[in-house]
């Protein structure tokens, strides 16, 4: 039973974490904190990538939702092909303006390797350590900040499944 008792313990402490990251964006900091009791969904962003139009799916699903508690968090990433070689600032404007990205969005992070933001070591550490594959991976986190399911970038914001999991999320 005692060993019950800290077994639990340790899981709820462990589904927490992802509310001790911060992540730098063009004007400030992203604070995860704000988001507890919010369903949200981590995506490592890029500009110049084929999936690059899941932008505008992204921000249907962030309007749809936000009222609802859910919010999505943009994070992009040169790490694949050099697809985001635009400055931080750029990026942001370049989101905003083409696709009318309202959500939040970080400053540009490494998303692999060694040198990859704790916040993504966190990531794919929930999901066995493993790495992003390619831009636009998904982690999508209910209100108590527990991994509800890691989605790859083929699967589009407007995927059932997706929409599925954040409807049973928030």
């Amino acid at each position: 039973m005692k060993l019950l008792l800290i077994l639990l313990l340790s899981l709820s402490a462990f589904a927490s974490d992802l509310y001790n990251y911060t992540i730098e964006k063009a004007d400030g900091k992203i604070d995860l904190k704000e988001f507890k009791d919010k369903s949200v969904l981590v995506v490592n962003i890029a500009t110049r990538c084929g999936y690059t139009g899941q932008l505008d799916g992204l921000e249907k699903l962030y309007k749809k939702y936000k009222e609802k508690g859910f919010t999505v968090i943009g994070v992009p990433s040169n790490d694949f092909g050099g697809q985001t070689p635009e400055g931080n600032k750029e990026v942001v404007k370049f989101c905003r303006l083409k696709y009318g990205a309202s959500f939040p969005i970080s400053t540009k992070q490494v998303v692999t390797g060694d040198k990859k933001h704790p916040l993504y070591k966190y990531l794919t550490g929930l999901t066995e350590n493993e790495e992003i594959g390619w831009n636009f991976t998904k982690f999508l986190f209910d209100k108590k900040g527990k991994l509800v399911k890691r989605f790859s970038s083929s699967v589009s914001p407007s995927d059932e499944k997706l929409i599925k999991a954040i409807e049973s999320s928030i």
